[in-house]
């Protein structure tokens, strides 16, 4: 008999503005390398981490519409190809979510065992992981509701706890009844939830059969299935991605799995997880789960460190110098710097609200910008005019455009530029150039084998990206 195959599912929503400057809305923090020894993302590890267990196969991805190419870029890099990735129009939060991606399931096999998953954890021991699954699947299979349980270490307020019927222990990893789940409590209720063994933090990641589920979510929250399920059948699909229909979804309760099902269920059961899990929530959590010196520092990029005790350092460009300081988070970026003491960590989300609120585009967006074709970085502009710098993978091709208000000057760094201007077409090499008029058709391709690199000079009356009429895409946009 052939056993169940296990779909993960890969939830990529959120946009980790607790870590600010390096995450953001255009590149939040699942799409970041913050582990000491792989150079992957936390997307990346994500998948990495249970690719060895027994029946599982490809994932399914659900993100939005901005990330979609990084997503598949991303997958692409450790040789993944997912059932499918679909696009939300808009966020409603993991019940939605889970909802869309076990009907998708539905389609692909037969009642498969599907494991929610963030994308943005960290596991540091990933065979204690892999067997905490193992037992998840057990339970799953005799349809339970699985939910992984977190052995708590401190009295944290910033995790939800997860109260079961029995006590937990470290060696223990038999499930139990879930009571009841708990919301980011007090310190005062945090310590006696630490005191009190039948709790755990709340880790977001579940196992169930899509059956289980679909059933469960019917039953407790039927405007979530019913609306999933007409923007799903409603979707369209675009390349490599599914796009889910936003008169539909946009109906779909905002609502977490926790809150629509595993509140309600009377199967739900929690296994007790202790396997070096944080969800990277603030830089302090990154300080903890990184690899430090003997002082406690940890630095990365161009550093030079003298008298200083357990500080975060990151630098992205520039050299970054701390002299006699402790207790600090310093992040540089080519357009941010971030200079914090490690207890106000969690409060970078409001220093991020006010620069949103206040239309500073550094609160939303980096200088680098990944596109289905490459990426460009923004070196330094002006109300009338701009530098860019822009790289193009190797055979691919920006879309037939034009701009009203601004021309165009590119130079060759590296590679080889085919630049059709229009429609006359001319091959460039390093140090030639060409210019774009304003008004004109253009687009740029790759034909070469290694990245095509170019500076770009804009000039012209408005500068900004939106000044795009696009004729030909092969992206569909």
């Amino acid at each position: 008999m052939r056993s169940r195959p296990i779909i993960p599912i890969i939830l990529c929503g959120g946009s980790g503005t607790r870590l600010w400057p390096l995450s953001r809305d255009s590149f939040p923090k699942q799409y970041l390398n913050l582990s000491n020894n792989e150079n992957k993302s936390l997307l990346q590890e994500t998948q990495e981490r249970i690719k060895n267990l027994d029946n599982i196969i490809s994932p399914i991805i659900i993100c939005n519409e901005e990330h979609r190419f990084i997503v598949a870029e991303q997958m692409r890099e450790i040789n993944t190809k997912p059932l499918s990735i679909l696009l939300e129009p808009i966020g409603r939060n993991t019940a939605p979510a889970i909802t869309l991606a076990a009907l998708k399931a539905t389609e692909i096999e037969n009642d498969p065992i599907l494991i929610a998953l963030s994308s943005d954890h960290l596991i540091q021991n990933k065979n204690n992981f892999i067997e905490v699954l193992k037992k998840g699947i057990t339970y799953a299979e005799e349809g339970r509701l699985v939910t992984f349980g977190i052995i708590p270490r401190t009295p944290e307020t910033g995790y939800g706890y997860i109260k079961a019927e029995k006590t937990f222990s470290k060696e223990d990893n038999k499930g139990s009844k879930i009571l009841e789940f708990t919301e980011k409590p007090n310190l005062e209720t945090a310590n006696s939830f630490l005191k009190d063994k039948r709790y755990t933090w709340n880790s977001g990641m579940f196992m169930f059969k899509t059956s289980t589920i679909l059933n469960e979510i019917k039953q407790y929250s039927p405007d979530v299935f019913k609306y999933c399920k007409q923007s799903i059948n409603e979707s369209n699909k675009d390349l490599d991605f599914q796009r889910v229909n936003f008169d539909f979804f946009s109906k779909c309760p905002d609502l977490s799995i926790d809150f629509a099902v595993m509140e309600k269920t009377s199967n739900g059961i929690v296994l007790p997880l202790d396997a070096g899990w944080s969800d990277i929530g603030s830089w302090q959590s990154v300080w903890e789960t990184s690899q430090k010196d003997k002082n406690g520092n940890f630095t990365k990029g161009k550093t030079l460190i003298e008298k200083t005790s357990n500080c975060y350092i990151r630098s992205e460009n520039r050299l970054v110098v701390a002299l006699g300081i402790k207790d600090q988070i310093i992040i540089e970026t080519n357009d941010a710097i971030l200079v914090a003491n490690k207890d106000d960590s969690q409060s970078i989300k409001n220093v991020v609200k006010k620069l949103k609120d206040k239309k500073i585009p550094e609160g939303l967006k980096h200088k680098k910008i990944y596109r289905p074709w490459g990426h460009y970085l923004s070196i330094v502009e002006d109300s009338r005019w701009q530098v860019k710098l822009i790289q193009v993978k190797s055979g691919e091709q920006l879309s037939l455009q034009m701009h009203h208000h601004r021309s165009e000057h590119w130079v060759v760094v590296s590679g080889t530029a085919e630049v059709e201007i229009d429609a006359n077409k001319k091959v460039l090499t390093e140090n030639q150039s060409i210019y774009i008029p304003l008004g004109s058709k253009h687009r740029l391709t790759n034909p070469g084998k290694i990245p095509l690199i170019l500076i770009e000079i804009q000039s012209g009356s408005y500068v900004g990206e939106d000044d795009i009429v696009r004729f030909e895409d092969r992206y569909g946009r």
